[in-house]
């Protein structure tokens, strides 16, 4: 494998709780066409039974990465916990939105937009880029509208926007269920 994982499992027992650092930039190099990190995650993932722990602290990155891993943590049969305790941003607010339960630390922030690319070319390329956008954005806007408790033109607004979130807004929005305390 040449590509560097961005992902650091602290326990793999199978008998405690499972911790999973998604700390960084969400792949370094683009997870289209790659069938073999996904799966790695998915294994490591898998590797184990039990309630996961996944502590959050990235400005974001790819967003099929993100897209895999939202996947792979819904579809995960034990609980799945996202602890934010830094940044949450872009693609990784997606796939914050995936636990079971969302805490974020008092000095922790999210933040929500439309999705970006580089396109090279002429008028048609121009406009299959933006139809391509436009498709990414639906697809996580239905991430974002199965976690909060705003509507999908509200939370389409936040996105144009370019919204960033305290905790107390993410919890208010639906995006985050609660606030990190000491004992978590």
């Amino acid at each position: 494998m040449n590509q560097k994982k961005f992902w650091v499992w602290k326990n793999q027992s199978d008998t405690e709780e499972r911790t999973l650092e998604l700390y960084g930039a969400i792949a370094e190099e683009s997870w289209f066409d790659d069938d073999i990190t996904p799966q790695i995650f998915r294994d490591e993932l898998n590797s184990g039974a039990g309630p996961v722990t996944v502590w959050i602290n990235s400005p974001g990155g790819d967003c099929i990465a993100a897209s895999q891993i939202y996947s792979a943590l819904i579809g995960y049969p034990g609980k799945v916990t996202v602890k934010i305790d830094g940044i949450a941003a872009s693609a990784a607010s997606v796939i914050a939105m995936a636990g079971d339960r969302v805490l974020m630390a008092p000095t922790a922030v999210m933040m929500i937009h439309n999705p970006a690319t580089e396109v090279f070319g002429d008028k048609k390329a121009m406009k299959d880029a933006i139809d391509m956008l436009e498709t990414v954005k639906n697809s996580i806007l239905v991430a974002y509208e199965l976690k909060s408790n705003l509507s999908r033109d509200e939370i389409s607004k936040k996105m144009d926007a370019t919204t960033w979130m305290d905790c107390r807004d993410a919890i208010a929005w639906g995006f985050a269920d609660g606030i990190l305390d000491k004992e978590e």
